[in-house]
């Protein structure tokens, strides 16, 4: 049995004539939503599914918890404002205005990017906006019960609480009894400042008014009654929501499952002072990140969001990760080849689904996986990644190395897939970038011994002939060996020897001593693109030389060198401007996610940039310095509010900082890869 239907067992037990059961989530907008927090949407989603399935009423209720109080300023909102917004701490986030100026507020701007981003998995939400919730004094009647037992409520908080041993019994009663006479359940937002920097100085008689100041110096009188701009503590608040929404079921991470953490506070507050059964809970792993540094977490800054994810996952995929594993274990989301072992195996499982081949527990995980209106083709991610980078991606190519190979897919078969393929490529593995050399490779056939020489050479006559299907193709390179080496070997011997001239053949290549399947790279690309490159029958020629050639030998005679590297005169110092004059410079830190010639222009690479909001394209005249593979992935410096100009039919939109001198050319400011995107120079 799935762990979702286990769960939805219990919560059917608990309650079993309930006509709708509330399987509900919770996340507070500080930051952009990242995947980690993806876990506390799909374990109700599996949850509500499981509910259904047995014929019963259910839907998931989530609550943006936008009254929450700022704590802290994420790393990519400081890229933007700086420390500006450092004034908002202590401010609900649904007061603080949107950093990019497209929302109504903060909480609004990252709420919308995680809403649209989860739209392809296509989950029926219940949304609940906190800030709305309070301020329509819909928790009136409950704060008011909350403030009349607050006493009650210290005691079951206290409980909690590590006492100091160090101190004597009478010691820690005064503490006590202090803590206790200070404490209140509900915190009040100034008017003035609007931050909860407040403490009520006297509650009246029932616990409907109360006097307060706050650290601006504002004092002030409330009635709760008819005032709502106030608080709940956390613990107290998720106990009060969980009576108000009847909820059933809320998972939450393993902080909260702690024997001390959240959970077990809430649910004795949840039970004595609202008189409710806390709803069911489960505790739940944090994700990892595999191939990627950087903590996940929202007020980091690392924006591994659902819509960034889904440049790497299908919908499907991403849900099969957390439907497929049980929410007290850990997995990873992976940037590094792992990510093609995650489709392999979710590929198999959905096959043996549609085959009738899948248990019971197999066929509940992919049920959860399903997204109405999608049918995953099960195209290798592999394949897409490996032969997808060998035709440069060209779609009617693809389409063609398919048909040879024996798997005629069509580009509404593989479209899906391809895009992310070619994304976790350029932005994860341009490393795995397979390209056909353009030369032989000479310096690695001259260390080849006679017979490593003679199997390359069977090799190209055999390509060269023709004529052959892919399993004649197959056996014909695990023979190749065998006719050279002989056939008295043990199969280890022999073992050894087909994987040397394999590693042979792939870096005559590709430059590689690996590659996507032999047979198959062999057979789907066009024999005459690289038959040439197995063919060492003719002296090496003299543009082979010139590619050969070692660096030094490339370069002028040492006094010329000389000569040309005569650095420029140092020019004078500018006019001097003021320090309100450079902060109209807007630098910032970008990087590099694709560099590119352009067709029209001798000297220019287009430059496709990440600068922690988006990605702008600059034109920059370094070709004769980088070529563009050694740039991607590097951090730079950009003027970032420069005017966009039009540049060989390109649009623009920056200049990089490089220093341009006689001595050494044009050299382009690199920053520290542990500076992060979009952070700004100043």
């Amino acid at each position: 049995m799935h762990w979702s239907e286990e769960l939805a067992h219990k919560i059917i037990e608990r309650n079993p004539d309930k006509e709708e059961y509330v399987c509900a989530a919770g996340v507070s907008p500080s930051g952009s939503v990242h995947i980690g927090n993806f876990r506390d949407f799909a374990t109700p989603l599996f949850v509500v599914k499981a509910l259904q399935k047995q014929g019963k009423k259910a839907r998931l209720l989530v609550s943006w918890d936008e009254f929450d109080r700022c704590r802290k300023i994420p790393a990519n909102v400081q890229a933007v404002v700086g420390n500006t917004y450092d004034k908002y701490i202590g401010c609900p986030y649904v007061d603080i205005p949107d950093p990019w100026g497209c929302h109504e507020s903060y909480a609004a701007h990252f709420e919308e990017e995680f809403l649209k981003g989860i739209e392809p998995f296509g989950m029926e939400l219940d949304l609940r906006y906190q800030a709305q919730m309070y301020r329509s004094g819909k928790y009136t009647k409950d704060i008011l019960e909350a403030i009349q037992k607050r006493d009650e409520i210290f005691e079951i908080l206290d409980s909690f609480k590590t006492k100091d041993t160090t101190k004597s019994e009478e010691e820690l009663k005064q503490e006590h009894d202090a803590e206790k006479a200070a404490y209140s359940p509900v915190s009040i937002f100034c008017p003035e400042c609007h931050t909860d920097f407040t403490t009520i100085t006297r509650f009246s008689e029932d616990g409907t008014e109360a006097d307060y100041t706050c650290r601006c110096g504002h004092c002030g009188h409330f009635d709760f009654k008819t005032d709502f701009n106030c608080k709940l503590g956390w613990k107290v608040d998720w106990a009060m929501r969980w009576r108000y929404e009847q909820v059933d079921f809320e998972p939450g991470g393993k902080d909260h499952a702690a024997p001390t953490g959240s959970y077990n506070n809430s649910k004795i507050i949840s039970k004595k002072i609202f008189g409710y059964e806390a709803p069911l809970f489960q505790g739940y792993e944090f994700i990892g990140i595999k191939g990627m540094t950087g903590k996940m977490s929202s007020s980091s800054g690392l924006n591994l969001t659902p819509d960034t994810l889904l440049k790497l996952y299908q919908p499907e995929v991403l849900l099969w990760l957390y439907a497929k594993t049980d929410p007290t274990k850990a997995f990873d989301i992976c940037f590094d080849d792992g990510i093609l072992r995650q489709y392999f195996e979710f590929d198999k499982m959905l096959t043996d689904c549609r085959e009738g081949k899948a248990n019971e527990l197999t066929q509940t995980i992919l049920y959860n996986c399903t997204v109405n209106g999608r049918e995953p083709v099960t195209v290798p991610m592999s394949l897409l990644v490996q032969l997808g980078s060998v035709v440069n991606f060209n779609i009617p190519m693809l389409e063609t190395v398919f048909e040879k190979i024996g798997t005629p897919y069509k580009e509404t078969e593989f479209a899906d897939r391809l895009s992310r393929a070619k994304f976790w490529l350029e932005q994860c593995a341009p490393d795995q970038v397979n390209r056909l050399r353009t030369t032989r490779n000479w310096e690695l056939f001259r260390e080849l011994d006679d017979n490593a020489k003679k199997t390359i050479a069977l090799l190209h006559a055999y390509i060269a002939k023709g004529g052959y299907t892919l399993d004649e193709l197959n056996a014909e390179l695990y023979a190749i060996p065998k006719q050279v080496y002989g056939t008295d070997m043990t199969d280890k011997e022999l073992k050894a020897v087909q994987g040397t001239f394999f590693k042979n053949v792939y870096k005559l290549l590709i430059d590689k001593e690996r590659g996507p399947r032999l047979y198959l790279f062999l057979y789907a690309i066009e024999s005459e693109k690289y038959v040439g490159l197995l063919d060492f029958s003719y002296p090496q020629t003299e543009e082979e030389k010139a590619a050969d050639a070692p660096a030094e030998e490339c370069c002028a005679a040492p006094e010329e060198v000389e000569k040309d590297r005569t650095p420029d005169p140092v020019e004078p110092v500018k006019e001097q401007i003021t320090i309100d004059e450079f902060g109209k410079l807007d630098l910032r830190v970008c990087q590099i996610l694709k560099a590119e010639g352009v067709r029209k222009s001798h000297s220019c690479l287009k430059l496709t940039l990440d600068d922690g909001l988006g990605e702008r394209v600059i034109m920059s005249s370094i070709k004769e310095e980088y070529s563009p593979e050694e740039l991607v992935g590097k951090k730079i410096i950009v003027v970032a509010n420069l005017k966009p100009n039009r540049i060989c039919n390109v649009n623009s939109q920056g200049m990089l900082l490089a220093g341009t001198n006689n001595a050494c050319g044009c050299k382009v400011i690199f920053v520290d890869d542990s500076v992060p995107t979009g952070t700004q120079i100043k």
